[in-house]
């Protein structure tokens, strides 16, 4: 199965390299129909691609992981783009069962106490539920940015993922944030407000904060480790 999908992933790959977004997202949608799932955070970049998706009415399913610890912030984008689009994002939550005998044994805020413990509460409340959102897709949409991080300035826009044995697309990759910005704002999408307030890659409520002008993209995130423990399973390159 994986030798058939990377070379699907190799002959698509050829038909998006002089597409606009909005036509290779819907040619995705031809070519992996059924099996072809776009992950969203609500973040600018994912608000952009679910319009793309949504107002082409493409039959790309979306979805969200809801830790349980997110923003009341972006709850409220998560209601105001189902209102919005007339559609569900579907949610996948942590298990149950990992998450009680975590938080019992370990505590509500153990995360702060060393790197293990928080890459283990992202692994339950993130990594888990994403393995099973991903199961059965053929392709994952994602809303990745090389402007993110150094590690994604060699990133192909269409890739394929070993750890979940799918292909992965990053129809952004190449946007910059002013792009994004102007694109949420010609199109009025609804996006999340902690964004105009500083913070830029925004997650989990305990583990977020705002970042100064000129600060790394990833520095509200973790802000308390080490910069080269700062990632959460989601993506090999993030």
């Amino acid at each position: 199965m994986t030798d058939i999908l990377k070379n699907k992933m190799t002959e698509v790959s050829v038909k998006l390299s002089s597409l606009p977004p909005e036509e290779a997202l819907a040619l995705l949608a031809q070519e992996f129909a059924g099996k072809i799932i776009l992950s969203t955070s609500f973040s600018w970049e994912d608000q952009v691609i679910s319009h793309m998706v949504l107002s082409q009415r493409l039959p790309i399913k979306i979805f969200t992981l809801d830790t349980g610890r997110l923003f009341s912030e972006t709850y409220y984008v998560w209601s105001r783009t189902n209102e919005m689009y007339n559609t569900t994002v579907e949610a996948y939550y942590p298990n149950a069962g990992l998450l009680e005998e975590f938080v019992t044994q370990k505590g509500p805020n153990s995360f702060y106490e060393s790197v293990e413990n928080r890459k283990g509460c992202c692994y339950i409340r993130k990594v888990e539920p994403l393995q099973r959102a991903l199961r059965g897709n053929d392709l994952w949409i994602t809303g990745l940015r090389a402007e993110h991080s150094p590690e994604r300035g060699d990133l192909p826009m269409i890739e394929f993922d070993e750890t979940n044995n799918i292909i992965k697309f990053h129809p952004l990759l190449h946007w910059s944030t002013d792009e994004v910005k102007a694109f949420i704002n010609k199109n009025g999408i609804p996006y999340n407000t902690l964004h105009d307030k500083g913070f830029v890659s925004i997650g989990c409520q305990p583990c977020t904060r705002a970042i100064m002008p000129g600060d790394d993209f990833r520095a509200g995130r973790w802000w308390w480790e080490d910069k080269t423990s700062k990632e959460c399973g989601l993506h090999a390159h993030s």
